[in-house]
């Protein structure tokens, strides 16, 4: 049966060996984690893949820094500086066996232009990628044109895709990027929102299409986990306790796997 993961940030502020804990207790199978220095929530994000372990949990990926990833596409020293972080991260990644590192190629709505530089940086990350073995999962965001141009400038067979429904939803629902990418589809990012905003609620809470999307992600053949990235705030997820949180994630996360793979067999 496919596995269900849960990305370890989803709006609670729980020391980290608790949280992961908590995650196990409500079923899940593994985590998906954060890895580079600007981790905004203040733990040690070295230390997690190893606390996730001790509970029983397996890292399914690990989320690279993206605030300021558009100086991917400026000639200045911020850009180069930002290429070799995620070249030292998928060795850092690879080195604790974690197979696959999420990474964006723009921010907003208005990122500088794709140019040559911007490519051949991303070139140097793919070589990095094939040397330490470990698959480099690019995300569909705001601008779609930004993953059409890295990917189709780019052949390596680390270079894989991460296929988050939520920016579907709401930027360019018409947009069919398991059709374009689901041969190199090595990780989803799954939750729901109105269709206006970028809420990441749970599956079924919003107004994404979930038979749909189902669909399009057996079409691939992609055999992985069912990833939720869902945050508590906005939506129907509790926000009282972790323990209800999870729960609720963990029942949206079963259904899609219903979805997938067809209801669970009963005693």
């Amino acid at each position: 049966m496919r596995k269900l993961t849960i990305y370890d940030w989803f709006g609670m502020v729980i020391p980290m060996p608790e949280k992961y804990r908590l995650i196990k207790a409500a079923g899940f199978d593994g985590v998906m984690t954060w890895w580079g220095g600007d981790d905004k929530w203040g733990d040690d994000y070295k230390q997690n893949p190893s606390l996730a372990r001790a509970q029983g949990l397996f890292v399914e990926n690990a989320h690279t820094p993206f605030e300021t990833v558009n100086n991917l596409w400026l000639d200045n020293l911020e850009g180069e500086a930002y290429a070799n972080d995620l070249i030292r991260y998928a060795g850092e990644l690879a080195q604790i066996d974690i197979p696959t590192m999420i990474v964006h190629v723009s921010n907003g709505y208005d990122p500088p232009p794709v140019c040559q530089l911007g490519i051949d940086r991303l070139k140097r990350l793919a070589a990095a990628a094939e040397t330490h073995k470990i698959n480099v999962a690019v995300e569909n965001l705001r601008r779609g044109d930004y993953t059409s141009a890295v990917m189709g400038a780019i052949s390596s067979p680390y270079l894989k895709f991460c296929y988050d429904s939520g920016h579907n939803n709401y930027v360019d629902r018409n947009s069919n990027y398991l059709g374009m990418y689901g041969d190199k589809l090595i990780a989803l990012h799954l939750h729901d929102n109105d269709g206006v905003s970028d809420q990441h609620l749970a599956p079924m809470d919003g107004t994404a299409d979930w038979p749909l999307i189902a669909r399009r992600i057996k079409d691939t053949g992609y055999a992985g986990a069912v990833a939720l990235e869902v945050f508590c705030g906005e939506g129907k997820l509790p926000r009282d306790t972790a323990n209800e949180l999870l729960a609720y994630a963990y029942e949206r996360a079963a259904r899609v796997r219903e979805l997938l793979d067809g209801p669970a067999a009963t005693a």
